[in-house]
């Protein structure tokens, strides 16, 4: 199956590395127009040039999501006359890790905002267009923990799961507006944060990088980490056309390891 995204406009969040920069490549590929939105200005001046199909003047924001009024002022000072978007993926990088109960109060109102919060800002400001012209995909980049809580990362199953939630809500209320509200589940991917987590494991339990390693792969079935690229084909086929029957699921990409249906 050919993804064939031409004429379309999507915004990817968390875009200047691993999954999102993986997504917003495929997009580009089909023929989208991209909007990368992340902190770091200096790496999406570069990226941006380096997405397919420069004719079709992809464009950037930097945005750090732990300051969610900032976000809503520089959206609001863009001049997109309503040309954004189609397509919205919200991708965030997750909480530092830890148990629930120690956590701060000031862990979980960061990572509330960071997460539900701006995901809200960043569909207020696609919406208006989707509902113009019936059709619109939106697609947040989760965690299989809101299927199957991750031991070591209280916040982030938290946070996630009402990001969950907060999206099987919306999928009803737009779906007679041709908008459809996906979540894609990554499972253990070879990115960053993936690694952050290993070596702070790998510290605290006294064990080498690749003892850690290799008993997180031995609970996958397909006994390897994943791809950003993996995970992308699955957000690219849900923002696709041929994904308008899909709506309001949770889409484990994991190989196998989530125990649950």
């Amino acid at each position: 199956m050919e993804i064939d995204l031409q004429g379309l406009t999507s915004i990817v969040c968390g875009s200047t590395q691993g999954i999102g920069w993986a997504t917003a490549e495929m997009m580009a590929n089909s023929g989208a127009r991209i909007m990368l939105i992340a902190r770091n200005k200096e790496k999406l001046e570069g990226l941006v040039h380096q997405l397919p199909n420069q004719h079709l003047q992809h464009e950037y924001l930097d945005a750090d999501f732990s300051e969610p009024h900032l976000l809503s002022e520089k959206l609001e000072k863009l001049p997109h006359d309503g040309d954004w978007s189609n397509i919205l993926v919200n991708n965030t990088g997750g909480p530092k890790g830890g148990p629930a109960n120690q956590a701060d109060l000031e862990e979980f109102r960061i990572a509330f905002n960071a997460h539900l919060i701006c995901n809200q800002i960043m569909l207020k400001f696609a919406m208006p267009k989707m509902v113009r012209d019936k059709f619109g995909r939106v697609i947040n980049i989760i965690s299989t923990s809101v299927k199957q809580p991750i031991p070591g990362l209280g916040v982030s199953n938290t946070i996630r799961g009402a990001v969950a939630n907060w999206s099987k809500t919306i999928a009803g209320e737009l779906g007679p507006e041709g908008i459809t509200v996906n979540n894609v589940l990554p499972g253990a991917t070879q990115t960053a944060r993936l690694e952050s987590l290993v070596m702070s494991k790998a510290k605290k339990e006294g064990k080498s990088v690749e003892e850690v390693e290799e008993a997180m792969k031995s609970n996958i079935p397909a006994r390897r980490f994943g791809s950003a690229e993996e995970i992308a084909n699955a957000i690219l086929f849900l923002a696709s056309r041929q994904a308008g029957y899909i709506n309001g699921v949770n889409l484990p990409v994991d190989g196998g390891r989530t125990s649950t249906l």
